[in-house]
């Protein structure tokens, strides 16, 4: 499988080395990283390529690196069923980049896009519906950004009294806003249930 992976990598390369910066192979899985400028041609050539013929989309999604001047990786996966292969896309952002739609070549990464932007806030320039997909009208922030809080900025419940949903900011006693992260089993000075029978066995 790895042979078969190395010249896979090296026949796209060799294609369209205006897209491909780079390839390497992991745990049996190729992964290209390309350039954001033709991606969409880029995905057309796998498709449609005789050797690669890479004609399912299986996901985008993202990573963000917050310290990294290119903050975020875009991961696209591709499965030729034909060919009984996967491929892997990484595709370097900035923050403030727009990252072209691939909709025209695969419809199905309309909703996967939309997803995309949700979370990270990465904007895909040509796309048809550029809209929020999974969070809430009017919802602050993106949710899978690494400085994106836990809690959130505003809460959300049903009120009885006006018997309507009320959103209102964060409001969290500081008790709930201190963890050490300590395991219950460290430096305990107490007997945890089930060890009496430890120490009546003594």
């Amino acid at each position: 499988m790895t042979e078969a992976l190395k010249e896979l990598g090296s026949h796209i390369e060799m294609k369209r080395p205006d897209c491909v910066l780079g390839w390497e192979i992991t745990l049996d899985e190729l992964t290209i990283d390309v350039t954001p400028a033709n991606i969409a041609g880029f995905v057309e050539f796998l498709r449609t390529d005789a050797t690669c013929r890479f004609t399912t989309l299986i996901d985008i999604t993202g990573v963000d690196y917050p310290e990294r001047p290119k903050r975020f990786d875009l991961i696209y996966h591709f499965l030729s069923m034909y060919q009984n292969h996967r491929v892997r896309l990484r595709l370097a952002a900035r923050e403030d980049e727009m990252v072209p739609t691939i909709t025209e070549v695969h419809p199905s990464a309309n909703w996967y896009e939309r997803e995309v932007f949700d979370m990270f806030g990465i904007i895909f320039s040509g796309h048809p519906d550029m809209r929020r997909l999974l969070t809430d009208y009017g919802f602050r922030g993106y949710p899978l950004r690494k400085d994106f809080p836990t809690t959130g900025y505003t809460e959300v419940r049903y009120d009885e009294t006006t018997k309507r949903v009320v959103y209102e900011p964060v409001k969290l006693v500081q008790e709930y806003r201190q963890f050490d992260f300590m395991s219950p089993w460290e430096g305990a000075n107490y007997i945890l249930p089930g060890d009496e029978k430890k120490e009546e066995a003594k």
